[in-house]
């Protein structure tokens, strides 16, 4: 065992949870998994007590405790440097920290409005012009990216980027919200990975629901 620790929300609805989950289980590192659901059950733990934000995911280390996903994976990256969480090359690595960190920070629209749902049955819903925007942003960086790299993931093998927009192709396919090949082609590569599969079907089995994340 590794030592690691990593503090989740719940598997149907936990987007940032999601992205160092499959980060660490594509690259193999093992690590053990803490779910702590989010809705007001009467042995709901109060989240500051293992991270410092009060928010997941949360990391631990030995003593030490990372909260937010693009941290979390860069330390991960650190950690691991022979995993390749990042791509070799120095100027395809900036550019992967680039994208991920314009998903950490950006993307507003597409992620109030549209929230990460893995129960959901396929259903378009009217959506702003923000979210539309967004997503014509995403379209067209994964295309530049998958053209440059060859696919089958944005970088050509699975990275901290891939990880960072893992709930996007959830979003995008859940509420229709694109038809581009490359989309389609992209969603397919990401669904066809294990551990997509066991995360999906550990968030379908949940019973729990929480109302403001059912769009």
């Amino acid at each position: 065992m590794s030592g690691l620790t990593l503090f989740i929300g719940n598997q149907k609805y936990s987007s940032w949870s999601f992205r160092p989950w499959i980060a660490l289980k594509v690259k193999g590192v093992a690590f053990e998994q803490k779910l702590m659901r989010f809705d007001d059950h009467p042995e709901r733990v109060d989240f500051y007590t293992f991270s410092d934000t009060g928010t997941v995911p949360a990391l631990h280390h030995g003593d030490l405790r990372i909260s937010e996903s693009l941290a979390i994976v860069e330390y991960l990256a650190d950690l691991h440097p022979e995993k390749g969480f990042w791509p070799a090359d120095m100027k395809q690595r900036a550019k992967a920290r680039a994208i991920s960190a314009e998903m950490s920070a950006g993307f507003r629209p597409l992620r109030n409005e549209c929230p990460m749902n893995f129960a959901r049955n396929l259903r378009g819903i009217h959506v702003s012009d923000g979210v539309r925007a967004n997503v014509r942003r995403i379209e067209q960086m994964w295309d530049q990216c998958l053209s440059a790299s060859g696919g089958p993931f944005l970088f050509g093998e699975f990275s901290n980027a891939d990880a960072m927009y893992a709930p996007v192709v959830n979003r995008l396919e859940i509420y229709e919200l694109s038809s581009h090949p490359v989309v389609k082609a992209y969603t397919a590569a990401m669904q066809g990975l294990p551990a997509w599969q066991e995360w999906e079907a550990a968030g379908k089995a949940e019973p729990w629901i929480v109302p403001e994340d059912e769009a």
